[in-house]
């Protein structure tokens, strides 16, 4: 397998290259690239691991080099965000980096499965679908925006609460990736109840967690750590879905005929297609179902808003 990292030189980047040249299955190769000239320095740095996952860092303007032969992308390149700003406020300069990177991965590795991290992954997504449709190389079905990060702190945060192992845990995470539309399914977590309160609660903490760590680290940037452990998550569950394995099941944001929004979070069987299968989401409490439809509107103008950037 070959997975390349785009910006891999940032804070989310060289933490998923880290993990990913740790966990990778020997013999893969990882593609680091980035426009800041330190990436290859990266790679060397990374080189020196003892894995057998070989590492290759490019810099500069065209990432070509870096996605020859690539079978996953991930794509974390952009700004990140700081403290007052919400992943909107980042549209205007990553929406244009997500273009430029996507137009050069139609070109060079059509067939790749690509995965969108930099936000806002609810119009990021959407932009990298147009941009795949006007090159002619789109599939539904090789495009994902990764919302792990929700589903990772939600399986936390519960464990926490109610003095669980956290490898316990297990629940969907549905909707988008920001605020209002980012819907813990609570209800799901066997074992476990909650009251009411502790359903708001716990759901707006995970809906605001991103907030918690820009506060935290008080202009110093955002969620990277956490971020590189779930892109990391999420990327190797492609590589095992591409070689075969089976019952590999991730929440991913996805064009997958959902009867909310063109795109929309919900469970996927992955496979060597990049999506198998759209997964339902299962029963649902009224809390969720009215949370759930009240996010539409909202996420369906995330979209409409990257459709609109490209065109």
């Amino acid at each position: 397998m070959k997975v390349a990292v785009l910006g891999a030189a940032g804070g989310i980047g060289q933490a998923l290259a880290l993990l990913l040249k740790t966990q990778l299955p020997a013999g893969s190769k990882l593609s680091l690239y980035d426009i800041a000239p330190v990436t290859p320095g990266v790679a060397v740095d990374l080189s020196h691991i003892p894995t057998a996952v070989e590492v290759k860092g490019f810099a500069g303007q065209d990432p070509s080099a870096a996605l020859e032969g690539a079978d996953v992308v991930l794509i974390s390149a952009g700004v990140a965000r700081k403290p007052g700003m919400d992943r909107s406020d980042l549209f205007n300069i990553n929406a244009g980096i997500v273009r430029n990177l996507v137009e050069k991965c139609a070109a060079t590795c059509p067939k790749a499965l690509i995965a969108i991290i930099t936000n806002p992954v609810n119009t990021t997504v959407a932009i990298a679908a147009e941009v795949l449709k006007a090159a002619g190389v789109y599939d539904k079905s090789r495009l994902f925006g990764v919302t792990t990060l929700d589903v990772i702190r939600s399986e936390t945060f519960i464990a926490e609460a109610k003095g669980l192992d956290v490898a316990d845990v297990k629940l969907n995470v549905i909707g988008g990736h920001s605020g209002v539309t980012i819907l813990p399914l609570l209800s799901q977590v066997e074992g476990v109840s909650f009251t009411d309160e502790e359903v708001a609660a716990m759901t707006t903490r995970i809906q605001n967690a991103g907030t918690e760590v820009v506060e935290a680290k008080a202009g110093g940037g955002s969620a990277t750590l956490s971020m590189g452990q779930a892109a990391c998550r999420f990327g190797l569950s492609l590589v095992r879905g591409l070689q075969g394995e089976e019952n590999v099941v991730e929440c991913a944001y996805v064009d997958g005929g959902s009867e909310h929004a063109e795109f929309f979070a919900q469970p996927v069987l992955l496979g060597k297609n990049g999506v198998e299968k759209v997964l339902a989401y299962g029963d649902v409490s009224e809390f969720e179902a009215n949370a759930r439809d009240a996010m539409l509107d909202t996420l369906k103008a995330d979209i409409t808003l990257g459709v609109e950037f490209v065109k």
